[in-house]
């Protein structure tokens, strides 16, 4: 999970439809303002422009139109995702607050083989911490029948950006290319490494873990 810094002040128009006995929290530019602040990614997987995505509440509001329709509390995220946390994962962290330190919290963890599962690491004992790993970890490796094989698709098109983005390490390593070519891989590896990027915490997780490579790319995770 990354931060993420939330535009203010929130949608006028989220006061307007607060009053209406039926109002719509997906108002106005709410639906752009989020897209572009989350850089179109949900905010649980990571996974850039998601085909199918939901306004979610990070804590359920359950009819509170105080949360409802607070902007603070509203989030960009895949159905998956949605649909996995529901009202089970309330107590979790805020990754649009820089003070909750969401990117030191856990450690992500997925081998480039076919069939592996995510592990996700909790490097603290603060129960938010924990119930965030519980969350994350569930949304890759899934919780029933169907959200298990929907699990298995997003670690199949994690397994494909990690192949992709270790192309440019190796080759950023590898004594049989030039300046120039070292230049460009640099270049694409500071593009994976960026906010933007698909499965971003991945990413960083394996420059984090090898001291080498933190040396050269820290600056940019």
């Amino acid at each position: 999970m990354l931060y993420f810094e939330k535009s203010q002040p929130a949608p006028a128009c989220l006061v307007v439809e607060k009053q209406k006995a039926n109002g719509d929290y997906k108002c106005g530019g709410v639906l752009e303002r989020l897209r572009d602040d989350f850089k179109n990614k949900c905010y649980i997987c990571e996974k850039q422009s998601p085909a199918s995505i939901n306004v979610e509440h990070l804590k359920s509001h359950q009819g509170d139109k105080a949360l409802k329709f607070s902007w603070d509390n509203l989030f960009w995220s895949c159905s998956h995702c949605n649909n996995t946390k529901l009202a089970n994962f309330d107590n979790i962290w805020n990754c649009t607050k820089q003070e909750e330190r969401v990117e030191e919290r856990l450690g992500y963890f997925f081998h480039p083989f076919p069939f592996e599962k995510v592990s996700i690491t909790a490097l603290d004992s603060e129960p938010k911490t924990i119930k965030t790993q519980e969350l994350v970890e569930s949304v890759f490796n899934g919780t029933t029948k169907l959200k298990t094989i929907e699990g298995a698709n997003i670690r199949e098109e994690l397994l494909k950006e990690i192949e992709h983005f270790q192309k440019y390490l190796i080759a950023y390593f590898s004594a049989s290319y030039d300046e120039d070519h070292k230049s460009y891989c640099l270049i694409e590896i500071k593009k994976h490494l960026n906010q933007a990027s698909n499965f971003t915490s991945f990413k960083r997780w394996i420059i984090r873990g090898n001291e080498r490579m933190w040396e050269e790319f820290g600056e940019y995770c």
